[in-house]
């Protein structure tokens, strides 16, 4: 299938085209000159762009009149980054991903372009607050948690690091949805993100591919005589670009972030309109274009999990197309693809790549299948990041036959080749052959997503060094024994732009004060402030900048949450996305044998604390968001006391994203990273908090290994089973009778939530929970819950000892410098892509 209205020579000038003249562009300087100059063009963005004079803006009219002016500050960068790319023919990554979590873009855009002091004082001119202005701005709804973010991190790294780049995903309308709480129960509500417009965005309605489903396959000749599978779809729709440029740090640079929008042929049909069937009329249009509608549908019924499927394959075929258009304009031949491109696939949800680019090459641009297939393996390289086998999506044979018959085709062809090659590594009895085929026959016939993109990658990496070592022993230990030396490590990084620089400017400026202004750039450098650990002085203004944001926090939790909390009390924290092996019950657990303790010694000495949780819970995910109702029950119970007054509170914003993130982490003194040894494949959340210096309490699991061995076993709470221990102890049963006879503490705890404690209006609420833990403990909550509790007694005491608190908190902060993403880009751009990276 061709892509429709896309000239070779089209008006797609922002990615990549020999044709893109030179675009010569200075941003405003940062003085009272590009002040004044900015304040202007905000100014005419008002008036010409916004239509509205400054006597009759809103606030959001000047947010946008704002947001316009920055933009055309990184419109220079980003033509003359695609030029560059294109005249000099450079290799190009094209970053699949099904999220990208950008969170808001303006203070992004101002910082890495330079431009914050000049856009507050232009905005000050005019009698606008800046601050408040950037809170018009809503977070893209674009992804769920962890994943989306480190995309969008990774974006903005190679365009630091000046690495050519497209990111691709979807232009979710609604994204994922807004979380909201009615009785401590959280409800789904629709994140309309795009209601008021995204002044970022460029739409390119030349820009469009046909994506088909359903239909059968045919044999015909082509000119030559061959014979040739063609793919007839039973229905089309078109996939439409749309852009948002991501400038790099330096404001050097910039990236492509091109998500799909799903478009149906026909708008309507006008024949049943007219005869008055006005909603019939458009029901085909819903129904296609609602695989742009929402993040993540529901996918309890058949019918939402064939509109994932249907989601996965739109944004892949889109891209995957977008970039042979591009590469064909630019090159000329499908065949040099693995020397000017590499595809990136994160996690198994774009996995249908592997499929789709074969079938392009083999039907589309008729190259021959062995060396489509050497094309499609040295092109793809694949980023794991779960170790659970139920999160490596499998989808039902008979959905993917009627729905992508061309795609099983491909892929039983490749699962023949790929077993072949298994017996010959001598593995071929029946059980090896099972576990290393595509496709899982003893679950009802289903096709391995994470074994597709496994087999069609060239490099397949984890994301933390622990992960990784896990991957080639469990998940894909078949698959490492046939492909050996293609797993490697490339531990996950976060940008600190975004969440220093930005989120945490009192703690900037005294780093910059004590390193010097490279630190901005070099982030490793951040290990000099050792050094400065134990100087008192240093660590008054550590503790003071902390204080701050602690105050700002306070006063959000006020008004969100309407709870009022001491700044001068320990922030506890654990944000992140609620599930089981995340573990947010042991946290609330410990939280109730915090009350038990304190209503039994109330006369004791005891460290104010205030436990945060936050996060969202998949909406077909009971367990999860039945954790969340407990959380509420137990904040409701617990804020209400006035025995506790002052020494405990528990809070759970709602909504929690990128922005909230924003806000808490700063503002943490214990970090919470207590996920059950070996399920977490990294986190990104454990860095943020570490390089803000909160101290962490957590397993060995994920980059929790790594953070401790960089910031001092000293300097962490270690508590819990290793990945190891875990094991043995599922062999020998996941009762947690034992662990609960032995915690006299545990005991009461479950007593109190089991017997409607907490839910005096509905006393049997949590029974299930309470029966089902001590039953079957898979995460390990029981087994760990006294070493939990053990090393938060040691955090109480450490409080208590500030030169000793703020000493490991200044060692935290200096010792994560290594967890930048533009080392992990670096690290990408050397081992997996072949791509030179260069900097701002």
């Amino acid at each position: 299938m061709a892509d429709i209205a896309h000239g070779k020579k089209g008006a797609d000038m922002a990615i990549a085209s020999a044709e893109t003249p030179p675009v010569s562009w200075r941003p405003f300087a940062e003085d009272a000159a590009g002040a004044d100059a900015l304040r202007r063009r905000i100014m005419d963005k008002l008036l010409h762009n916004v239509g509205k004079p400054p006597t009759a803006a809103s606030e959001r009219d000047w947010f946008v009149a704002t947001a316009l002016a920055v933009r055309d500050a990184v419109v220079g960068p980003w033509l003359d980054s695609t030029r560059r790319a294109a005249e000099t023919g450079a290799k190009q990554v094209h970053y699949l991903s099904l999220e990208f979590l950008t969170g808001r873009l303006l203070s992004d855009a101002m910082g890495n372009l330079g431009l914050t002091g000049a856009v507050q004082e232009a905005l000050a001119a005019v009698g606008v607050d800046a601050e408040r202005l950037q809170e018009q701005e809503p977070d893209p709804a674009l992804g769920n948690g962890g994943l989306g973010r480190l995309a969008a991190c990774f974006m903005e790294s190679m365009a630091t690091l000046g690495i050519p780049a497209v990111g691709y995903g979807i232009r979710y309308e609604h994204g994922l949805f807004r979380q909201a709480f009615e009785d401590g129960e959280q409800i789904e509500l629709p994140d309309d993100w795009l209601a008021l417009g995204n002044p970022w965005e460029f739409a390119r309605p030349e820009v469009a591919y046909t994506v088909g489903f359903g239909g059968e396959v045919r044999i015909s000749e082509d000119a030559e005589g061959r014979a040739r599978r063609v793919w007839e779809p039973a229905e089309t729709l078109s996939a439409v670009a749309y852009d948002m440029p991501v400038i790099g740090g330096g404001g050097r640079h910039a990236a492509t972030l091109r998500l799909w929008s799903a478009r149906a042929g026909s708008p309507l049909h006008l024949e049943e309109f007219n005869r008055g069937d006005h909603v019939g009329a458009l029901r085909d249009r819903v129904r296609l274009e609602a695989i742009s509608r929402v993040l993540y549908p529901g996918d309890e019924s058949p019918e939402g999990r064939e509109l994932r499927l249907r989601q996965q394959f739109f944004f892949v075929t889109a891209s995957l197309q977008d970039m042979l258009h591009r590469h064909l304009g630019l090159f000329g031949d499908a065949r040099t693809l693995p020397d000017k491109a590499a595809v990136q696939l994160n996690d198994t949800h774009p996995a249908l790549a592997v499929a789709e680019l074969m079938r392009l090459l083999v039907d589309v641009h008729g190259m021959g299948w062995d060396e489509a297939w050497r094309t499609t393996v040295a092109t793809v390289s694949y980023t794991n990041h779960t170790l659970m086998p139920e999160a490596l999506e499998t989808w039902p044979v008979p959905l993917m036959e009627r729905l992508l018959p061309r795609h099983m085709e491909i892929i039983y062809r490749l699962n023949a080749t790929h077993l072949e090659q298994v017996r010959e590594r001598g593995l071929g009895d029946d059980a090896a052959l099972a576990a290393a085929s595509l496709i899982d026959e003893g679950h009802g016939r289903r096709v391995r997503m994470g074994h597709l993109a496994f087999v069609g990658s060239h490099a397949v990496n984890g994301v933390s060094a622990l992960h990784t070592g896990l991957l080639g022993k469990t998940v894909f230990g078949d698959l490492d024994a046939v492909y050996p030396g293609r797993i490697s490590n490339k531990t996950n990084g976060v940008t600190f732009r975004r969440w220093l620089h930005r989120a945490n400017p009192g703690l900037t400026r005294l780093l910059v004060d004590a390193l010097g202004p490279h630190v901005l750039r070099d982030g490793e450098a951040l290990a000099g402030l050792a050094k400065h650990a134990d100087d008192r002085g240093f660590q008054a203004a550590f503790a003071a900048q902390r204080r701050a944001r602690k105050e700002a926090l306070a006063r959000f939790i006020a008004d969100r949450a309407g709870v009022a909390v001491d700044p001068e009390a320990l922030l506890d924290v654990q944000v992140k996305r609620i599930h089981e092996y995340k573990r947010q019950l042991l946290n609330i657990l410990h939280a109730v044998a915090t009350w038990h303790a304190v209503r039994d010694e109330p006369g004791r000495d005891w460290v104010p604390r205030v436990k945060l949780l936050a996060g969202k819970a998949a909406p077909g995910y009971r367990m999860a968001k039945h954790i969340i109702r407990l959380a509420h029950d137990v904040a409701r119970t617990v804020n209400a006391d006035p025995a506790v007054a002052g020494r405990l509170k528990l809070v759970f914003p709602p909504n929690y994203g990128v922005s909230l993130a924003e806000l808490i982490i700063p503002a943490a003194d214990l970090s919470e990273q207590i996920s059950t040894a070996g399920m977490e494949a990294s986190g990104t959340g454990n860095m943020k908090l570490a390089l803000n210096g909160a101290l962490t309490i957590g397993t060995l699991d994920g980059a929790n290994v790594e953070i401790r061995q960089r910031v001092g076993a000293e300097n962490f709470f270690l508590f819990g089973l290793t990945t190891e221990e875990v094991e043995a102890r599922r062999a020998r049963g996941l009762a947690a009778h034992d662990a609960v006879s032995a915690s006299p503490t545990l005991a009461r705890v479950l007593e109190d939530v089991g017997s409607g404690a907490f839910s005096p209006g509905d006393p049997h609420r949590y029974r299930g929970l309470v029966d089902a833990l001590v039953e079957r403990d898979p995460f390990m909550v029981a087994v760990d819950f006294d070493g939990y509790c053990a090393q938060q007694e040691a955090v109480d005491a450490l409080w208590r000892d500030p030169a000793r608190w703020w000493r490991m908190a200044v060692m935290n902060t200096a010792g994560v410098g290594w967890f930048s993403s533009d080392r992990t880009v670096a690290e990408y751009a050397a081992g997996i892509w072949r791509v030179p990276a260069g900097g701002a």
